[in-house]
């Protein structure tokens, strides 16, 4: 479970990171490469989408930064739900979405 996000730290798993992380109802993935949300394409999703996802959030720091529509028809041609939006809002929902038993995995930009 995703315990705080603050401006600048996530707690996950009793640990605080104070970059921006990739994760699964599981565990970390690791840190997230520092990509602007506007330049990311589907290959940078690669080690999130081998833990195989129901769906993906990206949450894009303080404030809603919407993602490449290209990037959008990529997930939705995989059949992978992906949604975006600010950074707290993605970590309420994938708490919510792994207590419900969900494939979950997120990005969480700071």
């Amino acid at each position: 479970m995703i315990r705080s996000v603050t401006g600048n730290a996530i707690m996950f798993f009793g640990e605080t990171y104070t970059e921006s992380i990739a994760l699964t109802a599981e565990g970390l993935l690791g840190t997230w490469h520092e990509t602007p949300v506007a330049e990311l394409l589907f290959d940078h999703f690669e080690q999130v989408l081998a833990t195989r996802p129901e769906v993906v959030l990206l949450g894009t720091g303080a404030a809603t930064v919407f993602a490449p529509r290209d990037l959008t028809f990529a997930f939705a041609r995989k059949g992978i739900g992906f949604e975006v939006m600010d950074t707290a809002a993605a970590a309420r929902t994938f708490n919510v979405l792994s207590v419900e038993g969900r494939r979950v995995a997120a990005v969480l930009y700071l």
